[in-house]
């Protein structure tokens, strides 16, 4: 069975295990009562998984780009195959859509985006409270979207590693292959 690239499976498994922990973090921080040391922290490190989920997301669109995934399984039904494709197609999206709503909420916020304390991104939009309170919502709605999507890629792929027991997720598994 032909797997994916090492290439491709360290950024799958690399953006996957950042926005787990992003999506967690902000449901976490955004229940943390006032205006914590903890929860400027916890906003801080966010920001810093989002923004690093955009640059990673960056190179495995690039990757992709030049490296065809395995094909997938002949015993597998066209419309099987036609949902997996468009699941894939709206994860990346996704990938793009929910850190770029939220580094647009920071910055119609007036808050800068400094990656890691570092790297102060660029400020495209002026403090705009009203776009700001647009762009919570819209943040809040991918990330909540971006979540059902995911859920619905792990069940596929676990349907297809117990019931249909065709390698289709070994193929994304670190590790070799047997």
């Amino acid at each position: 069975m032909q797997r994916y690239t090492t290439t491709a499976i360290a950024l799958h498994w690399l953006i996957a295990v950042l926005i787990i922990g992003a999506f967690t973090l902000g449901l976490v921080m955004t229940d943390i009562p006032g205006l914590t040391p903890t929860k400027l922290r916890y906003y801080s490190w966010h920001k810093w998984a989002g923004v690093t989920v955009m640059l990673l997301a960056v190179l495995r669109l690039l990757w992709r780009l030049g490296h065809r995934p395995p094909v997938l399984p002949a015993s597998m039904p066209a419309w099987q195959r036609g949902a997996a494709h468009g699941l894939h197609h709206l994860l990346y999206v996704f990938i793009f859509a929910v850190p770029l709503s939220g580094y647009f909420y920071s910055l119609a916020a007036g808050v800068p985006v400094v990656w890691f304390g570092l790297v102060k991104l660029p400020v495209f939009i002026a403090k705009d409270p009203a776009l700001a309170a647009t762009l919570k919502g819209v943040h809040y709605w991918l990330n909540m979207a971006m979540a059902a999507l995911v859920a619905l890629h792990v069940l596929a792929a676990l349907k297809h590693a117990v019931v249909d027991r065709d390698g289709t997720l070994r193929r994304m598994l670190p590790g070799r292959s047997t």
